[in-house]
């Protein structure tokens, strides 16, 4: 396992809105970061390129180019699988193509998404096949380039409506030292232009949360800014901190 992340998503978006803060605090402390993008986000997620005239493949292609700025922006690389959304649907190619991912990456920390959203199944499928993958690129059995992966935490990263979605966040992470990195980043998704206001508003509310749950060792100023988490399996730890 190395010192890496993966960050898997069912479209372009879903990476830059809600995670995009943890993937350039990764890069900034000299983490390698990957991103596998599941799909293009063409038919869900790129209604104001419908609405301008664009065929399928020019949808594609620009939102193919809106990830691939915004990857770089935050220091990432980032990879396309091109499995369709509205419905994702999980395919032999798609499996093994994340299994093929896990084993090269040999992450040591996951994002994805939560594991239920009634607005958008997609999301709900991106987790399951994450996390299957994840249990697959383990087994010794199971073919694929390289290593077996060790098992790396998971952190679902939050829905758009996470009061509708179950979303309990126990990870409140301060992304306040790359926030101008998240809003640049926010800016090249030009498709989806309406959700700026939503998450700069966001990461101010979920940093003065962190704020209030810092406590004496961190201290964090009320201006903070912060993503919220839920992890999916248990901390392993020698010590309650």
């Amino acid at each position: 396992m190395t010192d890496a992340t993966l960050v898997l998503t069912a479209h372009p978006g879903d990476f830059v809105w809600r995670a995009a803060g943890a993937i350039a605090l990764a890069n900034s402390r000299g983490r390698r970061v990957v991103i596998g993008c599941m799909s293009f986000g063409e038919r869900g997620e790129s209604a104001s390129l419908w609405r301008k005239g664009y065929t399928l493949d020019q949808v594609k292609a620009a939102r193919r180019q809106e990830a691939e700025e915004a990857a770089e922006v935050l220091g990432a690389e980032i990879r396309f699988f091109d499995a369709g959304d509205y419905p994702l649907v999980e395919t032999p190619a798609l499996a093994q193509g994340l299994i093929d991912l896990y084993r090269e990456v040999q992450p040591s920390v996951v994002l994805t998404h939560a594991p239920a959203d009634p607005y958008n199944g997609d999301h709900a499928v991106a987790h399951q096949i994450a996390l299957k993958a994840r249990v697959l690129a383990q087994a010794p059995g199971v073919e694929g380039p390289g290593e077996v992966i060790g098992a790396p935490p998971v952190f679902c990263f939050e829905p758009h409506q996470p009061e509708q979605c179950g979303f309990v966040p126990d990870v409140l992470l301060d992304v306040t030292e790359v926030w101008e990195r998240k809003r640049e980043a926010m800016r090249v998704l030009a498709a989806q232009q309406h959700l700026h206001a939503y998450y700069t508003e966001l990461g101010a509310r979920r940093g003065l949360q962190a704020a209030r749950n810092s406590g004496p060792n961190l201290g964090l100023p009320n201006e903070s800014r912060a993503e919220a988490y839920m992890r999916v399996f248990p901390q392993v730890t020698r010590e309650l901190s």
